[in-house]
């Protein structure tokens, strides 16, 4: 994910959902424009209902070259190769995630609106850093209001990739990208989009001039 030009869009998926189902709406939401990642997460979920996530969507997103990150499980995500792991702060260590997956996967942090667990991740060696939430979402309980500038500060001060997370829509996407954030970490901004998942993905695409 590093050394990619401009912003990019990183989907994640619903927080419940069946994976036939929803397999079409994905590729819907692919077809429309070009899309980095996609976070697979599921909370809360059996490894049974994890591992049947993986096994619809994966090969999907991967047709597209799409990213796929496993959230929370790393020992799931090597398991099911996966391309990468992200990992909150209550998920266990960057140290531990990085030993299981291995160095070639993907390992993304959330650091929620904190530098210095930014800083200390991406030293590390973190692929990237999640910061948000920077709007209100319904997609995930308990988050941290995250500042813009945090976002601006990161773009200037480091070279480790950074994503923006947290209610971002078509409508409200534009000053993360002029901040400088490397990926729009998405969810009920395109799965939940008025005009369908197809729109809001073309409408991000316009936004990051991909």
């Amino acid at each position: 994910m590093s050394g990619a030009p401009a912003c990019q869009l990183y989907l994640v998926t619903p927080p419940a959902f069946e994976p036939a189902a929803f397999a079409s709406v994905l590729r819907t939401a692919l077809d429309a424009g070009p899309v980095a990642s996609l976070q697979i997460r599921l909370k809360p979920a059996s490894d049974d209902e994890i591992r049947r996530a993986v096994e619809t969507l994966q090969p999907i997103a991967q047709a597209y070259g799409v990213a796929v990150i496993l959230n929370d499980r790393p020992d799931l995500a090597r398991a099911l190769g996966c391309d990468g792991v992200h990992v909150g702060a209550e998920d266990g260590p960057y140290e531990e995630a990085r030993r299981i997956v291995g160095r070639e996967a993907i390992v993304g942090v959330t650091c929620k609106d904190s530098r210095h667990l930014a800083m200390e991740a991406a030293e590390a060696g973190a692929d990237y850093v999640a910061f948000g939430a920077f709007f209100p979402t319904r997609t995930k309980e308990n988050t941290t209001p995250a500042d813009i500038d945090v976002v601006r500060w990161w773009a200037e001060m480091m070279q480790t990739p950074c994503v923006a997370i947290g209610g971002i829509t078509p409508d409200n996407a534009q000053p993360l990208i002029e901040a400088g954030a490397d990926f729009l970490a998405v969810a009920g901004g395109v799965w939940n989009w008025p005009e369908g998942p197809a729109d809001a993905v073309r409408r991000f695409t316009k936004l990051t001039g991909k």
